[in-house]
C-alpha cells in the first residue's frame, strides 16, 4: 500500500468569508488590527467576538463609536442533523445589529444565512458561508471592501405620462390650470 493510499482522508472546512467596509476607513484605519487575506482557524467551541475590546475581542475594530463587544458567531450542528451552521449573536447594548435587514437587539441571536449582510453603524460586513464537514475547527477569511457593500439606490422621481406620450406641463401655458373634458365633447 502506497503512503498516498495510506494517508488519512481529507476533509473539508467549513470556511466564513466576511468583507469589511466603512466610509472612513481609509482616513481612520479602523481594520488596522484585522489579519486580512489569510484564512484563520477557529476552534468548534469558541465563540469568537468582533467589537473594540482586543482583550475579549478576537477580531478587534479600532473604532469609539464600536461597542467593547459588538457580536459573537458560535458554530454549532443542527440536532439530528449533519449540518453545520453558525449563528450570529448581538452583544451590544446599545447598537442594533442587521442580519439581512433582520434587527437584532441585545442578546437576540440569529442563524447566519450563507450569504448575507451584517450592519451596524456605519459599518457593512458581507458574510459568506463556504460549507465544510470538520467538526473540530471552522475558518475565518477576512477581506477589506473598497466601495460600499450595500448601496442606496436613488430611483428618479417618475412623472406620470399620459396615454399620448406628451408630459402635459409642456403644454400648459403659465398660468393656466388643465380642465377635464368629456372625450366626445368637439
Amino acid at each position: 500500500m502506497s503512503s498516498f493510499e495510506a494517508a488519512e482522508t481529507e476533509e473539508t472546512v467549513t470556511c466564513l468569508h466576511m468583507t469589511f467596509y466603512h466610509p472612513c476607513q481609509e482616513e481612520k484605519m479602523m481594520f488596522r488590527c484585522l489579519n486580512f487575506c489569510k484564512r484563520e482557524q477557529v476552534r468548534a467551541d469558541e465563540a469568537p467576538k468582533f467589537g473594540r475590546d482586543s482583550k475579549v475581542c478576537r477580531y478587534s475594530l479600532v473604532d469609539t463609536r464600536v461597542s467593547r463587544v459588538q457580536f459573537s458567531l458560535q458554530f454549532y450542528r443542527k440536532l439530528n442533523s449533519s449540518e453545520f451552521c453558525l449563528e450570529i449573536k448581538n452583544l451590544s447594548k446599545r447598537t442594533k445589529l442587521t442580519v439581512n435587514q433582520t434587527e437584532l437587539g441585545y442578546l437576540n441571536k440569529v442563524d447566519l444565512p450563507w450569504k448575507c449582510v451584517i450592519c451596524f453603524g456605519d459599518y457593512q460586513i458581507l458574510a459568506e458561508v463556504q460549507e465544510g464537514e470538520s467538526v473540530d475547527y471552522f475558518e475565518t477569511h477576512l477581506h477589506l471592501a473598497e466601495a460600499p457593500i450595500l448601496q442606496e439606490r436613488c430611483l428618479p422621481s417618475l412623472q406620470p405620462v399620459p396615454e399620448d406620450g406628451i408630459s402635459s406641463s409642456i403644454l400648459i401655458s403659465p398660468g393656466k390650470t388643465p380642465t377635464e373634458m368629456d372625450e366626445n365633447e368637439p
